[in-house]
């Protein structure tokens, strides 16, 4: 997975804090930042994390070398050469906390926690936040689709619509996190372990001098792997009678034709009158895939309609999250060094949502023992030991601070692990296939009323009173 260096994939508005802290001697300063969103995509009742990956290789690999510092030197700050050469030792030596992939997550829940020096928590904000907010945001939409479809096969077909060569093999990751069960791009497969996927363009239909030619001499070269596009002429009068003759041509070989697929027109009536067709031939057995810029709405409304569809072929709307391109995550300072300790720092704004939550924090998700189902995220300050106690605790929305219940019966599950410690890798990466498992039994940590795809119940992230207070004191002292 190493690939170009990529330490510079930053805003410069870094490089220039970094030298600032570093000409005032503050550099190696330490600070507390979280990284969380403030909105769910898609008005989805939860979001999956994803991009963890990608940010555990981004760190391991930060190096400046010669390249990245004579281009600094172009820069017109006119940076001091001897910052520039303090550069080429730069290692992260922090800690980083972070929820696992796969995690079902929500508005305003730190999703990872960066505990280091300014100069290191400065640099890796911007990288971090555009593998999270990207992976994260087609991991959610994934899920949706999977919501849509939760019985049947789903192929992530995005790469050609991507938003370029990264974008393509980092979703088509994300989907299989949340669900999906294979892609069709072969570097993912390779990079990841996912498995690959495809059929055959119109173009091989069109490249022959008939359909049934075609089909035929696809099945003679991959026998054991046929699927058809049946819509280049005719769907119905063409591709699938064509389709059946070459099903019949394999049985006589011993072989079975998997299925056929269609990409265009009404694919509720023509996957109908397609499945009524193939089972009169006798080949029940044989499946029918649907592409054509799919999405959970669509897929949702073709099985409303009936449509005899075995296995979605999800793509542009997809690898693009097309009604949402962006997650809007955001990276907070909360806490910073002063005489020997960390004192809280709060953001204060007009915009409610973007008043931050102020101190070094932790983050448990309460499961009530008795129904096994989650009651709420619960943010504490660092060291509280209330919850991990299992005292009685006061869930509420900081919001509306009145609406509180109270619970006693509970497993409080830390949600941040610890990945780095003093600079070094100390969480092992799962498997992809783990995660996927990890993600599907998170699910069922949820009432449906949480998951559900239109107008989902809202799932409360709830300080605890000290965080609460903390942050209602801070409030007060910056406006007097």
């Amino acid at each position: 997975m190493n690939g170009p260096n990529l330490t510079l994939h930053t805003d410069k508005y870094q490089i220039n804090m970094m030298y600032a802290h570093w000409l005032h001697g503050t550099a190696n300063d330490k600070a507390v930042f979280e990284a969380y969103f403030r909105k769910l995509p898609f008005g989805n009742g939860f979001a999956v994390f994803a991009g963890l990956e990608r940010i555990v290789r981004y760190i391991e690999e930060l190096r400046f070398g010669d390249e990245e510092i004579d281009y600094l030197r172009t820069q017109e700050e006119n940076y001091r050469e001897a910052f520039l050469e303090e550069l080429r030792s730069f290692r992260f030596t922090g800690n980083l906390y972070a929820a696992p992939e796969g995690t079902l997550v929500f508005a305003g829940m730190p999703l990872l926690c960066v505990e280091a020096r300014m100069f290191e928590a400065q640099l890796i904000e911007t990288a971090m936040l555009n593998f999270l907010n990207y992976q994260t945001l087609v991991a959610t939409k994934a899920a949706r689709v999977k919501q849509a479809a939760p019985d049947d096969g789903l192929l992530e077909f995005g790469t050609r619509r991507a938003q370029e060569a990264d974008a393509a093999v980092w979703g088509a990751r994300a989907a299989y996190i949340a669900g999906f069960h294979a892609t069709s791009n072969l570097r993912a497969g390779m990079m990841f372990g996912i498995p690959a996927k495809g059929t055959h363009a119109h173009a091989w239909v069109q490249g022959h001098d008939t359909e049934e030619e075609a089909f035929r001499k696809y099945a003679e070269a991959l026998p054991d792997q046929v699927t058809l596009l049946v819509d280049t002429y005719n769907t119905l009068t063409s591709g699938v009678p064509n389709a059946i003759k070459v099903a019949k041509l394999l049985e006589s070989r011993g072989k079975r034709m998997q299925a056929i697929r269609l990409d265009s027109g009404d694919l509720a009536y023509l996957s109908q009158t397609a499945r009524k067709m193939l089972d009169e031939a006798g080949l029940p057995y044989v499946k029918i895939v649907a592409s054509n810029d799919l999405d959970e709405n669509i897929i949702f409304n073709l099985k409303a309609q009936g449509a005899k569809i075995d296995t979605w072929g999800v793509g542009t709307k997809l690898i693009t999250a097309a009604d949402q391109p962006a997650l809007g995550g955001v990276y907070k300072l909360v806490a910073r060094e002063k005489d020997g300790g960390y004192v809280p720092v709060i953001k204060i704004s007009g915009n409610p949502e973007k008043v931050t939550n102020p101190g070094y924090k932790e983050v448990y998700r309460i499961v009530n023992t008795r129904t096994g189902k989650a009651e709420a995220d619960y943010v504490t300050l660092k060291g509280e030991k209330g919850v991990v106690d299992g005292e009685r605790i006061k869930l509420f929305d900081p919001v509306h601070p009145y609406m509180h219940k109270y619970v006693d019966h509970y497993e409080a599950i830390p949600l941040l692990q610890t990945i780095f410690a003093d600079g070094a890798l100390v969480y092992e990466l799962p498997k992809l296939d783990r995660i996927q498992q990890y993600h599907a039994k998170q699910l069922t940590l949820f009432w449906p009323q949480y998951l559900r795809k239109l107008n989902p119940e809202t799932y409360r992230i709830s300080l605890s009173e000290a965080a609460y207070k903390l942050k209602m004191d801070l409030i007060e002292q910056h406006h007097g």
